[in-house]
């Protein structure tokens, strides 16, 4: 047996800890936002329900505040997290301006539909809306990322002359820095390259393609890391030495790295271009996800139980573990338009953002906030875990009878009893998925509004 290594990364300094604990309400309240729209996005494809909301284009609105809310700045915003509490004091500044147009970005993406925004464009990775307010919140939302990013490269944490758990553990940090901006660079350089002609739905999805894959690959790098963390939290045995989780990191990177050579080999606006970064998305996330996510389940085979106080964080990694392979194991079924997409990625961002409330429990204490209540935290996983997958099987299901993507009402055309019954699932399922996500945001904000732990 390989001894178990210690992928527990050290909190320390309270500058860190001050800025961190800003990127975490940024995370947890943009959560709470998407929330809010989510109610309408499920109320608006379940059979019967959806006949007392007359707001179809409404439904689209929220839609694209919903997704960059719960995908874009949620993850965006735990990566700040992150690479504060794995950099020294260097450059703080930096790293609170960073997080101030960050902040506003959010906000003004929040508020604008109730500001007159509107024309919503559910292009792909980041939907929009075509006003001048939702344009200004992206832009100044990617300033904020742009500094903090900077900051993270110029205040990086020492690795350590000999590898360890925690030496693994940085560089996958540092890695999940060199996709970013990665990701930073494809889309200015997409920017640049647009022909000027463009516009609409074909200069978005265009924008948005080359670095919308490359942050699918930032995220999966992320979800790396909060894995080998909560199952060292966790008690867990895992088979894996510290020089082995290094290869699967390098791995992570093998296909960020080969974007460069895809926009120098084909134009942004042919087929070609479109098609290798699907093939890339599909076969490349799992060079590292998928080593690493069975050795954690090997590992989980092999541990004891866990004790009363761990329990939340092994919850949140079988849950996770269960969600993106699921989303994995659907994305290779895709051939149409048809609702097998949403489930997909659906399936796959889930369980990232289990893996990242599971990380937000054992951090709380550690950041000076108090613990979160062990059974909720315990039994939250599964409710919202539980209510995703439902909903990722029933958009499946519905894909097998052709029931098309990013529509609503009357439009989704359920006219058999087989789609009415699969979206009904649907329905079940993330309202079920809605209530977990309350209940998550519900137990953070009461920990963060305790006294502070010592």
């Amino acid at each position: 047996m390989i001894p178990e290594a210690d992928y527990i990364i050290p909190v320390d300094g309270e500058p860190q800890k001050a800025l961190a604990r800003g990127w975490l309400w940024l995370g947890v309240l943009s959560l709470l936002g998407s929330g809010v729209f989510s109610i309408l996005l499920v109320l608006a494809r379940t059979p019967a329900v959806n006949e007392w909301i007359p707001w179809v284009d409404f439904f689209h609105i929220a839609l694209v505040v919903h997704v960059d809310l719960s995908v874009l700045v949620w993850f965006a915003a735990f990566s700040g997290l992150m690479w504060t509490l794995n950099s020294t004091k260097k450059q703080l500044a930096l790293g609170w301006a960073g997080l101030a147009a960050a902040a506003l970005g959010t906000l003004m993406m929040a508020v604008s539909p109730f500001l007159g925004a509107g024309d919503p464009l559910m292009s792909n990775y980041v939907p929009v809306l075509q006003d001048q307010l939702f344009y200004a919140a992206l832009l100044i939302f990617a300033a904020g990322m742009c500094l903090v990013v900077i900051r993270s490269m110029i205040a990086i944490a020492p690795v350590g002359r000999y590898m360890t758990g925690v030496g693994a553990q940085r560089f996958g940090m540092n890695t999940l820095t060199v996709s970013a901006v990665m990701a930073l660079v494809a889309f200015v350089w997409t920017w640049w390259l647009l022909p000027d002609f463009l516009e609409g739905r074909a200069y978005f999805e265009l924008l948005f393609w080359g670095g919308g894959h490359v942050l699918q690959f930032t995220w999966t790098l992320l979800l790396i890391i909060a894995w080998l963390w909560l199952a060292s939290e966790s008690g867990m045995s895992l088979p894996l030495t510290p020089r082995v989780t290094l290869i699967f990191f390098g791995f992570g990177l093998f296909a960020v790295f080969l974007t460069p050579p895809i926009y120098m080999a084909y134009d942004i606006t042919s087929v070609d271009h479109i098609k290798v970064f699907t093939w890339l998305m599909r076969y490349g996330g799992s060079l590292a996800s998928l080593p690493l996510g069975l050795a954690v389940c090997y590992g989980l085979l092999i541990s004891k139980s866990c004790s009363e106080q761990e329990k939340p964080y092994r919850s949140a990694l079988i849950s996770s573990l269960i969600l993106f392979g699921a989303g994995g194991l659907i994305g290779f079924f895709i051939s149409g338009a048809d609702v097998t997409i949403p489930a997909h990625y659906h399936g796959s961002i889930v369980g990232v953002t289990l893996g990242l409330m599971g990380l937000t429990y054992m951090l709380l204490p550690r950041l000076g906030y108090g613990i979160a209540r062990i059974k909720w935290a315990n039994v939250q996983p599964w409710l919202y875990g539980g209510g995703q997958l439902l909903h990722v099987l029933g958009l499946m299901w519905s894909g097998g009878y052709g029931v098309q993507r990013k529509v609503a009402g009357a439009d989704q055309v359920l006219d058999g009893l087989e789609k009415q019954i699969a979206m009904g699932v649907m329905g079940l399922g993330g309202l079920i998925a809605i209530i977990g996500g309350i209940v998550f945001v519900y137990i953070v904000l009461e920990a963060m509004l305790k006294k502070p732990s010592a």
